[in-house]
């Protein structure tokens, strides 16, 4: 029972599918103010959080667990912490090319848009990418 006071359960969900579930030391993420940290018995707390890197630290495991988020909302409670993510990626699946390759057509998009709401949906787009981009290269960096 000693145990359970320094981890605390985490869930990771996008639209899609259930990215990560299970007990975790601390987990790191984006907030829109800075990088969050959070450890177990943390101050109740529900934010908005930006594109960029999950980072959980799973008690027994060498290596973080790592996922990408689209941004989204964090529910922080003392023993459970929830992001509810607009999409999510597993570390593992994430493709540097292709995400590449989606932010050049992204750039093409953004020479021919029309209107406000279409150049701001293109760069909310290329802003995701950007962040996507960077958190691989961050990951791929740490192996």
């Amino acid at each position: 029972m000693a145990e359970a006071v320094h981890t605390m359960h985490v869930d990771v969900v996008s639209a899609e599918e259930q990215i990560y579930s299970g007990e975790a030391e601390f987990v790191v993420l984006p907030g829109e103010a800075g990088e969050l940290g959070i450890y177990p018995r943390h101050t109740p707390l529900i934010t908005r959080i930006k594109p960029g890197a999950v980072r959980i630290k799973v008690p027994g495991q060498a290596e973080e667990e790592f996922v990408f988020v689209a941004g989204g909302i964090l529910e922080v409670q003392p023993k459970m912490v929830t992001v509810l993510a607009d999409t999510a990626i597993r570390g593992k699946d994430l493709d540097e090319a292709k995400a590449t390759e989606a932010l050049k057509q992204a750039e093409e998009s953004r020479k021919t848009a029309q209107g406000k709401q279409e150049v701001a949906t293109v760069e909310a787009e290329m802003a995701m990418l950007a962040a996507q981009l960077a958190a691989i290269r961050k990951l791929r960096g740490r192996h």
